[in-house]
């Protein structure tokens, strides 16, 4: 019997047999400008010739999943023949879902796992307690951790202890890469270009510009100062999808501090957008959002914890999710974690590294860990002697029904 592990993002679904290496693949619909009729799904974005414009449709909203049309056919390629080629009688499936998930999104999963697909077994699972068993795989002494998960919609603190999570302290924060990516969006349609419709593009300039900040206040100095003393300050080139595929940083050597540039292409200069917008994360108020940044969260969190349990938390502070691949994220949540934190306390903040891994499908050759660490856990629960007791099988679902999903699934 083979397993298949599916971590399954609002953005990026990542998915790959036990056995095997996992593949990212965007969990979406696009359309794009050019064609207009017809509708690209998953990692089928490789094919689409001209990206602007591009038209997302999303299985998730506001980090729930809602539209299970799109999902549906989202799955039926990863499961189908061009992908997976899953012989559901025969496999297995250990698949994500989100903190505090709702009862009728859960039953409807069920149902279309077992009922449509027809799956042996389902194990439905928080991506968090995945990625807290891959660090207790890791760090065997370890008793507990928290999982700090920032990711496309939301930002979820989760404290761990011996696998089980702690649900009195479980935080949520409603800041994620969307609205970073949507931010920039609007900051750089105000300033320079409108680029509203670009979330494609601008979501790409994010990923390869921004950085966090270690002091706010210095870099904003920094990015004020006029030629070549504002380090801070960058040409993006963008693509024009004909002779520029992907967009790229100009080096600071061939930078045109003042005039314009003579080639044709087309630049965005970008200066304090780098840190700004990565910046909402730790202080949400910056663009009226009433809650507290991550830093603060996690050391809230943890004193909504027994004493004795909270030195062995703040000693194992685990980034996981998109955002944490922000340059700098790891060094500044833990220079603000340690400010927070009383000095007899150990603060240690855990990174998965980068591997190199080049899979079957084109989509990724660099799988950044952050964002795989989930799957890794996945991976490893299956190789288990007690997965067997931890999913329902077919027969205990037909028998029970969805009664027997909620007792045994600890969500």
């Amino acid at each position: 019997m083979t397993t298949l592990v599916l971590d399954n993002g609002a953005y990026n679904a990542k998915i790959g047999y036990s056995h095997e290496n996992v593949s990212v693949i965007p969990n979406c619909q696009f359309r794009s400008k050019t064609a207009r009729l017809k509708t690209f799904t998953a990692n089928q974005i490789d094919e689409i010739k001209d990206p602007s414009g591009l038209f997302y449709i999303l299985p998730f909203q506001k980090g729930y999943l809602v539209n299970w049309d799109v999902q549906r056919q989202v799955w039926d390629y990863l499961f189908g023949k061009e992908m997976y080629q899953v012989d559901f009688l025969d496999t297995n499936i250990i698949i994500t879902e989100p903190y505090f998930n709702f009862t009728s999104i859960q039953e409807s999963m069920n149902e279309i796992l077992f009922e449509e697909y027809q799956f042996q077994a389902v194990l439905r699972v928080n991506a968090g307690a995945l990625s807290a068993h891959r660090y207790f795989r890791d760090n065997p002494s370890e008793l507990c951790c928290i999982i700090v998960d920032s990711g496309y919609s939301f930002t979820h603190i989760v404290p761990y202890c011996r696998s089980k999570k702690k649900k009195e302290a479980i935080i949520r924060i409603n800041v994620g890469g969307k609205l970073l990516t949507n931010h920039l969006k609007e900051i750089i349609s105000y300033r320079q270009l409108h680029v509203m419709d670009e979330t494609h593009v601008i979501n790409q300039v994010k990923e390869d510009v921004c950085y966090v900040s270690q002091d706010f206040y210095r870099d904003m100095d920094i990015a004020k100062l006029k030629g070549e003393e504002n380090t801070v300050m960058i040409d993006y080139v963008l693509p024009d999808f004909s002779t520029i595929k992907k967009g790229f940083c100009k080096p600071r050597e061939e930078m045109v501090l003042s005039g314009k540039y003579k080639s044709g292409e087309q630049i965005l200069r970008l200066a304090n957008e780098r840190f700004a917008v990565p910046e909402i994360l730790f202080n949400p108020s910056d663009i009226g959002i009433q809650e507290m940044g991550i830093p603060e969260a996690i050391v809230y969190s943890i004193q909504n914890l027994p004493e004795e349990m909270q030195p062995h938390f703040f000693k194992n502070i685990v980034l996981t999710g998109g955002n944490s691949l922000f340059p700098g994220f790891r060094d500044r949540v833990y220079s603000e974690v340690r400010c927070l934190t009383p000095t007899d306390y150990d603060v240690s903040v855990v990174l998965p590294e980068k591997s190199v891994q080049s899979s079957g499908f084109t989509y990724f050759n660099f799988i950044f860990s952050p964002i795989t660490y989930a799957w890794e856990g996945g991976k490893l629960i299956s190789e288990n002697d007690d997965f067997e007791d931890m999913v329902v099988t077919r027969e205990d679902y037909e028998e029970n029904g969805h009664s027997v999903c909620e007792e045994k699934f600890d969500i």
